[in-house]
């Protein structure tokens, strides 16, 4: 029994035809949409309606999490980004110049997502800065939700599109 090939066709590391990619990516986008500023939508919608303990817990949760995020954008910004540039560099030369499927598959889930992180870190200075609370508060939050989902219905497409002319390339659909 040869088991680097049962392990290597269990895990396939052709990433656009490979089921597990696709569940990843729904799940990606689907829990950033759902946790924004690092607090579930629900506490939004619920803080909303009924006030009250969970306003107050909305407005504890987002003021602690953009305080960490702008905190951890000031300690370790340029480290985060020159290190980004780097795997982003290499990820791309990699995926885009030497055609490896893997580096084009992680390329395009980091890449939308560093996009959402900037994002966030915006929404989370103009938060404290402003210091929303109350409808002003949910609005803002409601409208970075909006965006976040606007970048992952786009990432989503981008990737699919990408992901199926792979797939038509490697199974000769669409010759090169």
């Amino acid at each position: 029994m040869d088991w680097y090939k049962m392990i290597f066709d269990l895990i396939d590391l052709r990433s656009f035809s490979n089921l597990w990619y696709w569940i990843a990516l729904a799940v990606m986008w689907s829990t950033t949409s759902h946790w924004v500023l690092g607090v579930p939508f629900d506490l939004v919608t619920r803080a909303r309606r009924r006030g009250g303990e969970a306003a107050q817990d909305l407005q504890d949760l987002v003021e602690i999490n953009s305080r960490r995020i702008v905190y951890i954008a000031r300690v370790a910004g340029l480290w985060i980004i020159a290190s980004g540039a780097f795997i982003f560099s290499v990820l791309a030369v990699l995926g885009f110049f030497y055609w490896i499927e893997f580096a084009q598959a992680v390329f395009l889930l980091l890449v939308p997502m560093t996009i959402v992180g900037a994002l966030s870190l915006s929404t989370a200075q103009q938060i404290l800065v402003q210091e929303m609370e109350g409808e002003d508060l949910y609005r803002k939050i409601s409208r970075h939700r909006i965006k976040v989902q606007a970048i992952g219905m786009v990432s989503i497409f981008v990737t699919s599109l990408w992901g199926m002319w792979q797939n038509m390339q490697v199974f000769a659909i669409w010759p090169h």
